[in-house]
C-alpha cells in the first residue's frame, strides 16, 4: 500500500500558490507534485487539492493527459477504479518545477510585498 499524500500539502500559503510560472492551468503544476511519488487514483488527488472542485480538477486531469503529461489508466477488476500516473514527459516537468519553486521561496517576501503594493495603488485608483 501507498503513503497517502498529506492534506496539508499545498497549504494557502505554500509558495506554489504564489509562483507566477505557470505549468498548464492554474492547478496543474500541484497535480504534477501529487503524482511525482507514483500513481494516484483521484479521490488521493483530492485530499491535498482539496481547494480545487471536482469538476476543474477533473478538467486539469483531462489537459494534462492531452498533453501528453499523464496517464489515465482505467482498471475494470471487481471494483473499477482509475489511477492517474505522470508520463516520461510529465516526469521531465519535476527539474524545471523545482525550478521555478526554489526562485519563488527565494523571492516570496518581494513578490508579497509587489502584489500589495500593487493592490493599495489600485484601491487607490478605483475610489479616487
Amino acid at each position: 500500500m501507498r503513503e497517502p499524500l498529506p492534506a496539508d500539502m499545498f497549504d494557502e500559503l505554500c509558495p506554489s500558490s504564489l509562483n507566477p510560472i505557470r505549468f498548464g492551468d492554474k492547478w496543474a503544476g500541484l497535480v504534477i507534485r501529487c503524482l511525482e511519488g507514483g500513481p494516484r487514483r483521484f479521490s488521493e488527488l483530492r485530499v491535498p487539492l482539496s481547494r480545487v472542485t471536482p469538476k476543474v480538477l477533473t478538467r486539469s486531469l483531462r489537459s494534462l493527459e492531452r498533453d501528453g503529461l499523464i496517464k489515465r489508466t482505467v482498471y475494470a477488476e471487481a471494483t473499477p477504479h482509475v489511477e492517474y500516473e505522470l508520463t516520461p514527459t510529465g516526469r521531465s516537468m519535476l527539474e524545471p518545477m523545482a525550478i521555478a519553486c526554489t526562485w519563488a521561496e527565494q523571492h516570496w517576501d518581494e513578490m508579497l510585498d509587489a502584489r500589495e503594493s500593487y493592490d493599495n495603488a489600485a484601491s487607490l485608483d478605483q475610489a479616487g
